[in-house]
């Protein structure tokens, strides 16, 4: 980052300045957190020691539980003690840390949910080449070219965002550092480097979307040719969860971050506490609620646990 920054550290307004609103945020928002935390980590712990989850779906899945355990801590922890404390400071280099950390994973479950739509894909349409295509190396190669993408892209929208001179106001409205708050308080121009954020977020965003739309309407056109019913329902409870997730991500991400500097409002606000809170939270449940081979899981977790008490 080459910018001549003159600033060394920054203001974090926060989600809101009512005192009477603080605390019950916090509450709230403290218990999402711890929620999020047990919830992921518990699906990540189960897919190791329970056999029958040792597949390729669940090593993608633990990823993407390591993932949202990782993105949603180097934002929680930060607004839980703005919201309690009168002193809302962040260092620079604090900031350009949380942003990277966020930046890197958001990134890189975009890649895993397109690698899980791929794997979704294959094992519907075709089975038998299932083992082969998706085989351990494969799984592990994806896994690591996600990370790879996510912390390339992640250097760059840090360098784009904080590469600029910081000498006038130090007051980030927001309750992190993310992009449009922190280039609104750049002395120098931004508009490259917000086309340049634009440019990568479209190709990280929309490129991973599409794999997954060409993977479900594979997928689709599978399934409705099955003449089963009960064979196209295993099918789509199979996916079911996968694009609740995907649903619930990508819309807030596009809502976001596909926008004009000038359309940003508010309700970035909302839609930020969204996917960076809220969704890491959801994303257990939607996988183990609406999963038969996870709920058989924790069942025999259940019964192992009270056999030996």
């Amino acid at each position: 980052m080459g910018g001549n920054h003159v600033q060394t550290k920054f203001i974090l307004l926060g989600i809101t300045d009512s005192p009477c609103v603080q605390a019950p945020l916090f509450g709230l928002f403290l218990l999402i957190y711890i929620v999020t935390v047990v919830g992921n980590i518990g699906i990540m712990v189960l897919v190791w020691v329970v056999p029958n989850l040792h597949t390729p779906m669940y090593f993608f899945l633990t990823h993407f539980s390591f993932a949202d355990v990782c993105y949603s801590t180097v934002i929680s922890p930060k607004m839980l003690a703005d919201l309690l404390s009168e002193n809302k400071t962040i260092s620079f280099a604090g900031c350009v840390m949380q942003f990277h950390g966020f930046a890197f994973f958001a990134t890189a479950e975009c890649h895993l949910l397109a690698v899980m739509a791929y794997d979704r894909h294959v094992a519907i349409c075709n089975p038998l080449l299932y083992v082969t295509v998706i085989s351990g190396r494969v799984c592990r190669q994806l896994v690591a070219s996600s990370y790879l993408i996510a912390f390339l892209s992640a250097i760059i929208y840090t360098g784009c965002t904080f590469g600029g001179s910081f000498c006038g106001p130090n007051q980030i409205d927001h309750f992190f550092c993310d992009v449009s708050p922190v280039l609104k308080l750049a002395c120098s121009d931004t508009h490259s480097s917000e086309m340049v954020i634009f440019a990568f977020v479209a190709i990280n965003a929309v490129g991973t979307s599409m794999i997954i739309l060409l993977s479900y309407i594979c997928i689709l056109r599978t399934v409705l040719r099955m003449r089963s019913a009960q064979s196209r329902s295993r099918a789509f409870n199979t996916c079911a969860s996968h694009l609740t997730a995907v649903s619930l991500f990508y819309g807030t991400i596009f809502f976001t971050y596909l926008q004009p500097a000038s359309s940003h409002s508010s309700l970035d606000k909302v839609a930020s506490i969204f996917y960076t809170v809220v969704t890491p939270m959801l994303n257990p449940f939607i996988y183990s609620l609406r999963n038969k081979e996870v709920k058989g899981a924790l069942v025999k977790c259940r019964r192992r646990v009270s056999n030996r008490c």
